[in-house]
């Protein structure tokens, strides 16, 4: 009886800031090279879970500007030396915007500049990994989401959850663009396929395509 194979990727969850943010580690089993996506905060929890699985993080990667996910994505990747891509240069409204945002939200927030921009179609990689990229405006005009084929994984930000979808009430927001994006973007991915949300449980395409009440097939289908 061999041993099971280790799956090219793993991911962590690791909540942070008051906003219960899901920041993920994620990581390349082959090299043990990782990537932090969505650093909002609570650094000294994210370093502490680095340590905890020796991953070497060489990156950080960012789905959108709101201050949850990345109000210390800066300080964070000048403290490790690391650099940050992501999320699209239309969030680059919503990261001019950290400092005040943090004052408004209790979160520590800090002015950056990516060290890339992402466009829709662009590949990130982390150690062997390559994560493709997607752009799914409608949260915030910049979002983007990070997909990774063989593992039938996708981390979301905020574009879709488990029974629910993201807020378009901020400025900047546009409801049909986010209907547009889950339904042309992310169910194309596949059903079988797990996405990490920014907030709450993770969960499949099929399982909202079928019970998620503002995007599942019957009630776009009114």
């Amino acid at each position: 009886m061999t041993d099971r194979a280790q799956p090219p990727l793993r991911a962590a969850i690791i909540p942070v800031t008051p906003l219960q943010q899901n920041c993920t580690l994620l990581w390349c089993t082959a090299t043990n090279k990782g990537a932090f996506v969505d650093p909002g905060g609570d650094l000294a929890k994210l370093r502490a879970a680095a340590q905890q699985t020796g991953v070497e993080v060489e990156k950080i990667l960012l789905t959108h500007g709101h201050i949850d996910h990345c109000g210390e994505a800066g300080t964070f990747a000048k403290e490790l030396g690391l650099p940050i891509e992501g999320p699209h240069e239309a969030d680059r409204f919503w990261i001019s915007r950290l400092e005040d945002d943090g004052r408004n939200y209790g979160v520590a927030g800090k002015l950056f500049e990516p060290d890339r921009w992402l466009e829709d179609g662009d590949q990130v990689t982390v150690g062997d990994l390559v994560l493709d990229v997607l752009h799914c405006p409608g949260h915030t005009p910049g979002h983007v989401v990070f997909h990774h084929a063989p593992s039938k994984l996708a981390i979301v930000g905020d574009v879709l959850f488990q029974g629910s979808i993201g807020r378009t009430d901020f400025p900047m927001g546009n409801h049909q663009d986010l209907l547009d994006a889950i339904t042309q973007k992310l169910w194309p991915l596949g059903g079988d396929t797990t996405f990490l949300p920014g907030h709450g449980q993770p969960s499949t395409f099929a399982h909202e395509r079928a019970s998620n009440p503002f995007v599942g097939d019957r009630v776009l289908a009114r």
